[in-house]
């Protein structure tokens, strides 16, 4: 199968690590994959792909430069020249503006193109005019994937006219399962947090729970890495707190599952989520995690609060509650990791993820 994989970049992000971990096992198994970033400054990739990939830039694609008002259109054109000339079996996007790109870039042609929503888009902000745009042109996917059944049921409020929807959830990745919480002595504990610094991943509120229960737990430290717009701002907050010694802001890591495999709890408080591969990769892990209940992913991913901690999505109260019981109960917090990490690594193993996609193919009368 010759499959066109379009992202938005190479960066840090989770669409970009499922774009990685998809595409690697489509060319494991034969399948010839051309992956194209369309807003990548460069090829280098922040993750690892199989080697046999292809990965390009749209911007090589240009034939010439056009003033910005003209660029896209150019751009648009130079990307569906280059599908016709591939004539791939089919094209899969990640992320609204390129979910755009792939319908407009495949209409009129026979080749499947299947659209991937990577967020929740009834409590995504998104601007008026690439809503407007989604609304009209998402009609014309063959698929559009989404990652939960809680998305599945509320999409059609917010992009009518669907041909098909389907639901695949991220795979954990290959290279995580030989990792797992070491469980080892020490004298300080450390609480985790991995995300952007951004405004829905409301790291204020993980901040400031953890402030009410710095002097109940002196042996806990909270480290919180990702990068983002906030990040002045939460620098401000852990000095009016006088935490600089026990709240420490990590940048991004290139080693992620290292450290959630020296961390000893996982703490997420979104207030909206696709599906929080962070989370994911936490309870694979075996993290004992207490995340907002918000309505894609959390419930799903742990069975509605069996194989982690859930909280309202507005319940500050009920956060620092949650913490203080993983953080106080170290019998509690082994036995919830161990049970998330069993959970998860069955009910979202690759092998699964590549079956459901492969429905999808077929769905979509990909030749397979």
């Amino acid at each position: 199968m010759k499959i066109i994989f379009l992202v938005s970049s190479l960066g840090s992000g989770g669409a970009e690590r499922v774009a990685c971990s998809l595409a690697s096992q489509w060319v494991e198994r034969g399948d010839k994959v051309t992956l194209i970033a369309t807003y990548s400054g460069d090829l280098k990739s922040f993750y690892e792909f199989n080697a046999k990939v292809k990965v390009m830039l749209l911007n090589d694609l240009l034939p010439r430069k056009f003033c910005i008002g003209k660029r896209y259109i150019d751009r648009l054109f130079s990307l569906r020249r280059f599908i016709f000339s591939q004539n791939p079996d089919v094209v899969i996007s990640f992320l609204p503006n390129v979910n755009i790109a792939a319908v407009l870039a495949t209409r009129a042609s026979h080749i499947p193109c299947i659209i991937c929503e990577r967020s929740d888009p009834a409590a995504r902000p998104i601007g008026w005019v690439w809503r407007l745009a989604c609304r009209f042109l998402y009609r014309f996917a063959d698929v559009v994937c989404v990652q939960t059944e809680a998305v599945a049921a509320t999409i059609h409020t917010v992009y009518g006219g669907l041909k098909s929807i389907a639901i695949t959830p991220n795979p954990l990745p290959v290279d995580l399962l030989p990792w797992q919480v070491k469980h080892k002595v020490t004298v300080r504990k450390s609480l985790l947090s991995l995300g952007r610094l951004s405004h829905e991943k409301r790291v204020d509120w993980i901040i400031a729970a953890f402030a009410d229960l710095a002097t109940r737990h002196l042996d806990w430290d909270l480290r919180i890495y990702g990068e983002g717009p906030l990040l002045e701002k939460l620098e401000a907050q852990i000095c009016h707190l006088d935490l600089q010694q026990r709240v420490f802001l990590m940048g991004t890591t290139v080693k992620p599952w290292e450290v959630m495999a020296d961390s000893d709890a996982f703490v997420m408080a979104s207030s909206y989520e696709g599906f929080p591969n962070a989370l994911l990769e936490a309870m694979g892990i075996g993290l004992a995690c207490v995340a907002t209940d918000c309505a894609s992913g959390p419930s799903e991913m742990s069975r509605g609060g069996t194989d982690a901690v859930l909280v309202a999505v507005n319940d500050r109260a009920g956060l620092t509650s949650a913490l203080d019981h993983v953080m106080s109960d170290e019998v509690f917090r082994l036995n919830l990791g161990l049970q998330a990490r069993a959970s998860v690594r069955t009910r979202y193993d690759i092998d699964q993820v590549m079956t459901t996609w492969d429905t999808i193919f077929a769905s979509a009368a990909v030749k397979v």
